[in-house]
């Protein structure tokens, strides 16, 4: 077996191919994707050599397994998790070298939702719009693993980082999002707008890639009716009739019609990745800096 390629044993609950998405495209209707938790797929490329930009595997709550083809440096990241080589234990957030043939097993994260799998020269699927990211919602980039597909591998870069210790996240015990209001904050409430930043809310298991769906008290709308469809950001928090607001994650629609009460800036949103299902949410409102210009004035 000589061939850069790995094939999967275990597909898990969803196992997807990301990178960092395919940014720029919005006004096509086509959404960024990429991976959830950006700091770990970095990491995880990192210790193997590649780039920042190399595909990854991204899995969900119960792990995957794969055989490679060939002799290749694998590192997992993200949410911690048992990790075996021909079922002996090998270590989660370190370069392991996994002999051709042999399996690599990331099981279900002792805490957390998703981790990310790195291999040497990285997953090299076709890309599409510059990304190999598989998005969820438009389809575009590959599908999501099933057990017996094939994933080519491409040429190392490098040799593997020396680390001698790694970030370790520790659980999400409480998902703090920071937003800046608006665009349409004037379509709630005075009561609805301190019910954002003062209501209970957890993480609903109907949170998925395209968006973080949450349950507790609904926001008072002062308006009644639907917005025009409109251009959506990453981390908008758009509000849905039942009044629980949605944050929206890298395979969100481009458009919607539901007013945003504000948006969670990107640097905020990886630890949403690992916030699993009943997590505290609190919103924190953040001030907007000052007008350069008007100072200058």
């Amino acid at each position: 077996m000589t061939d850069r390629a790995l094939a999967v044993v275990r597909a898990g609950a969803l196992t997807t191919v990301q990178d960092l998405g395919r940014p720029g495209h919005a006004h096509l209707g086509v959404p960024r994707a990429g991976a959830l938790d950006g700091p770990a797929h970095r990491l995880a490329n990192r210790l193997v050599g590649n780039p920042e930009t190399a595909a990854t595997l991204e899995t969900t709550l119960t792990g995957c397994a794969v055989r490679v083809r060939t002799a290749t440096t694998v590192a997992v990241t993200g949410a911690p998790c048992p990790v075996t080589v021909d079922g002996r234990p090998a270590p989660w957030g370190a370069p392991v070298r996994v002999p051709a043939g042999a399996v690599l097993d990331a099981g279900t994260p002792v805490h957390g939702l998703r981790s990310h799998l790195a291999f040497a020269g990285g997953i090299a699927t076709e890309q599409v719009l510059g990304s190999r990211a598989a998005d969820l919602l438009s389809g575009l980039g590959p599908a999501p693993l099933t057990d017996g597909a094939v994933l080519p591998l491409g040429d190392p870069y490098g040799p593997p980082a020396a680390a001698d210790a790694v970030p370790h996240p520790g659980p999400v015990t409480e998902l703090c999002l920071p937003f800046l209001p608006g665009p349409r904050d004037a379509w709630f409430s005075g009561a609805g707008l301190r019910t954002l930043t003062t209501g209970r809310f957890r993480v609903s298991a109907a949170s998925n890639r395209i968006g973080l769906r949450t349950e507790g008290p609904p926001l008072e709308r002062a308006r009644t009716g639907e917005l025009p469809s409109e251009g959506m950001p990453l981390g908008a928090l758009q509000v849905p009739p039942n009044g629980l607001p949605v944050l929206f994650l890298h395979d969100h629609p481009t458009t919607g019609g539901y007013p945003v009460v504000g948006v969670v800036p990107e640097r905020f949103l990886a630890p949403a990745a690992q916030a699993v299902p009943g997590t505290p949410v609190r919103f924190v409102r953040l001030c907007r800096r000052p007008d350069r210009a008007a100072h200058s004035r």
